[in-house]
């Protein structure tokens, strides 16, 4: 049975950046999955938009340090990537499923080229050296998450 929630994107210090309705499509005591449709102005991402009426199909991990959205057109339902955010693993309770962003992020485009965003901002945060260490290795792990899942064309 689904249920709907807010999602709450939170910066590396624990402050609200944005607050959005999902409706939970699964969830395990590993995840969550969520639907949610793009409501924000049209934005640019690498060589693909967001654009409003776009259906994300997003993940958060109990246990990973990053999340993941499966970008969907929202006229034709086609794939247009995966975007993965780097950060502290979700927390879930009180009507909300909340997670602390890194600013490191991947896209994957539907070929299985992956273009790593971000950096620089990840670089300004003001990480203690284990928790930049954790980050930058949930990149190498959804790295290999999408070289096995979405083989790169020629």
């Amino acid at each position: 049975m689904t249920h709907k929630l807010d999602i709450v994107k939170l910066d590396h210090a624990g402050n609200e950046v944005i607050r959005y309705p999902g409706t939970v499509l699964a969830q395990t005591d590993d995840y969550i999955l969520l639907e949610a449709y793009f409501a924000v102005m049209n934005v640019p991402v690498g060589p693909i938009s967001f654009n409003i009426g776009d259906r994300f199909v997003e993940t958060y991990y109990f246990d990973r340090w990053y999340n993941i959205f499966e970008v969907h057109d929202g006229d034709s339902e086609i794939i247009k990537g995966y975007y993965c955010n780097i950060g502290y693993p979700a927390e879930f309770g009180n009507g909300e499923i909340s997670y602390r962003d890194l600013a490191l992020d991947l896209l994957v485009l539907p070929d299985g080229h992956q273009i790593v965003m971000d950096e620089d901002e990840f670089a300004a945060l003001a990480l203690d050296e284990a928790d930049a260490r954790q980050a930058r290795q949930a990149l190498r792990d959804v790295q290999v998450v999408f070289r096995q899942k979405v083989k790169p064309k020629g």
